[in-house]
């Protein structure tokens, strides 16, 4: 009778470990089972990926060209305002910081609400961004959206006041 004291492998299905340098005796003796010579037979005798034997990888070969602007890309945190409605009563203000406050998004840097589901109190709401449904639900429902501008929309036109400023200065000088 088969019980868990008496259990073990199928015959066949367990092999010894291969004990590699121990001497002539073991069957696995001299070169360890690595051949007579050559790069894979020393410790350290690997190649990387995409060696081609000396000659230039394939991927310094071919020209490389084109130009990505993810490092530049904006990520908005979203909420849909199904959620508003939940977490809010009638005629409360809205803002990314309460939004934290109730758990809908995890920072306030750059909130955009979508127009998801139905709201039916008057919510003044303030974003950095909003689609146009959420928008219009928002206001169907008598309540008012305030954009923000964002961190980076506020330095560009802050640099660029400072370019007009500068060339007007230069204009008066003469």
């Amino acid at each position: 009778m088969v019980g868990m004291n008496n259990l073990k492998p199928k015959y066949g299905s367990v092999h010894k470990r291969k004990r590699l340098g121990t001497g002539q005796g073991s069957g696995h003796g001299q070169t360890s089972t690595r051949g007579q010579k050559g790069q894979g037979s020393t410790s350290g005798g690997t190649k990387p990926k995409g060696f081609e034997g000396g000659q230039t990888p394939l991927l310094r070969r071919i020209p490389k060209s084109g130009f990505s602007n993810a490092q530049f890309r904006q990520i908005y945190e979203w909420v849909n305002i199904s959620s508003l409605e939940k977490n809010f009563s009638a005629g409360a203000d809205v803002t990314p910081d309460a939004m934290v406050k109730c758990r809908l998004v995890k920072h306030p840097v750059l909130v955009k609400v979508l127009g998801n589901g139905e709201l039916t109190k008057a919510l003044n709401v303030t974003a950095h961004s909003f689609s146009k449904g959420a928008a219009e639900k928002i206001m169907k429902a008598g309540g008012k959206t305030t954009v923000l501008v964002g961190a980076k929309a506020a330095k560009t036109a802050e640099v660029a006041a400072q370019a007009v400023a500068k060339k007007k200065a230069k204009t008066d000088k003469k």
